[in-house]
């Protein structure tokens, strides 16, 4: 988003200043006359000042945007011809050609008075979809998962509980403490995702009724577990976990951000893993591939104060039919995506297994859904270092594969890196990728032995 609103700064910065040199160079541009305070510029002077400081203007957003930019490295001067496969994250999809067509059509009202006929479509699907009475459409699931604790921790420094790696504490800024004022309570994350329901119970129990602690008020759990690379929470685990919450008398929200995936994976429909939960949150721009927003569905009263809180936090959009439009079509294709997204991500995950590369590993058995994590083992080879190499791309590369990839991954931490499926790539995509990385550990392999 930030290069596209840098780009069409810069595109009108241009177009400004083509306008500004043919008003000049016809006569139609005010220029102050002449004068002794005033000894005049001419309007060629004039314009190209003003082309220069529009040229440093563009220097420094250049520089500003590739600063921040999500992904940095380039690509060699000569540049060889290549496919871009991108498995940074499922959020860099675009829109297809249905959703665009979905999105110019779309009917639209004001949402912010109940009255877009497409999203109030969208968030009756949805509510059925999770088995919920309603569901509240918002721009992001970081959004919908902040209302969520908003709304179930009614009391500042309220306890929520969940694991240390769980995206609404890791990656959500800790909105849930700057703006709900909530306290949170981690836990360990278990491989699989889940946390310890002994542990869970034990931090329950401590605080439960005490004068001292802060009281416990909700559970948030993750499904699929994101940093856990997409595993899945066994609906038992749900069960048994929804049956401590209310023994207890908490709520459990679930950031449920790629919940369509989970409910692909175990073969259920996604009402049968929400209905542990009191709450639940959905991505609609990760598995579903739309370009923006997320729902929040529980109780009809929830959802009504959620509202309030969404006006609050600046949530409430006029005519977000155009992007609930775009939500529709892909939840109509929702299920077939996913399990080839499954499908293309298990059979990367075998090919990376099958090279028995000393560089870079994966265990098969963890890949559940649409993300592959792997593991670096030589300390010469950090995980931003093979990424780099993953998106370079060769005339040698070209000669070796027959086809030059630039193949986009995501560093995720001091040794490892993930790749996450989506319904922009494709099982050539995949092939292609699984070469590029053989071309690359090998490559790497020779010149460390050449080092030695």
């Amino acid at each position: 988003m930030r290069l596209r609103r840098a780009g069409m700064l810069l595109m009108g910065r241009k177009t400004l200043c083509q306008d500004l040199r043919g008003r000049l160079c016809s006569g139609h541009a005010h220029v102050a006359p002449q004068s002794e305070d005033n000894p005049g510029i001419s309007s060629q002077a004039l314009c190209r000042g003003f082309c220069s400081n529009a040229r440093q203007s563009m220097c420094w957003w250049r520089k500003r945007m590739g600063a921040h930019s999500y992904h940095t490295t380039s690509l060699p001067a000569a540049e060889t011809e290549h496919r871009v496969v991108d498995l940074r994250s499922d959020t860099v999809t675009r829109p297809s050609p249905e959703m665009r067509q979905a999105m110019a059509q779309a009917e639209v009202g004001d949402d912010d008075y109940g009255e877009d006929p497409t999203v109030n479509e969208l968030q009756s699907v949805v509510a059925d979809l999770l088995g919920k009475e309603e569901a509240l459409f918002v721009p992001t699931a970081t959004m919908a998962n902040l209302i969520a604790v908003m709304c179930h921790c009614r009391r500042r420094g309220a306890q929520l509980l969940l694991g240390k790696e769980a995206h609404i504490h890791v990656f959500e800024h800790g909105g849930v403490a700057q703006v709900a004022g909530v306290h949170s309570e981690t836990l360990q994350d278990l491989p699989d995702g889940t946390i310890s329901l002994d542990e869970l119970e034990h931090k329950i129990q401590r605080s439960h009724g005490s004068q001292y602690y802060p009281r416990p008020e909700l559970i948030c759990l993750e499904n699929t577990h994101c940093s856990a690379g997409g595993r899945v929470l066994p609906l038992q685990y749900l069960q048994e976990v929804c049956q401590l919450a209310h023994q207890y008398g908490l709520k459990i929200h679930l950031d449920g951000a790629r919940v369509l995936n989970a409910a692909v994976a175990l073969g259920v429909l996604p009402s049968r893993i929400a209905q542990h939960c009191d709450s639940v949150s959905l991505c609609l721009s990760k598995g579903v591939g739309a370009p923006a927003g997320a729902l929040l569905a529980g109780r009809r009263e929830f959802i009504v104060e959620a509202w309030r809180v969404r006006k609050l936090l600046g949530g409430g959009m006029r005519q977000a039919g155009v992007l609930a439009a775009a939500a529709l079509v892909g939840l109509r294709h929702v299920e077939e995506t996913l399990r080839r997204d499954h499908n293309n991500a298990r059979i990367f995950a075998e090919g990376v297994c099958n090279l028995g590369s000393p560089l870079c590993s994966v265990n098969p058995a963890s890949v559940e859904t649409n993300i592959v994590m792997m593991t670096t083992s030589a300390s010469w080879l950090a995980p931003a270092k093979l990424c780099e190499l993953m998106e370079a791309v060769s005339e040698e590369e070209a000669a070796a594969t027959g086809q030059a990839a630039s193949v986009r991954l995501f560093p995720w931490g001091e040794h490892s890196l993930r790749a996450v499926w989506h319904c922009d790539v494709s099982a050539q995509d995949t092939q292609l990728a699984g070469s590029k990385l053989r071309f690359v550990l090998d490559k790497c392999e020779r010149e460390q032995v050449q080092v030695c």
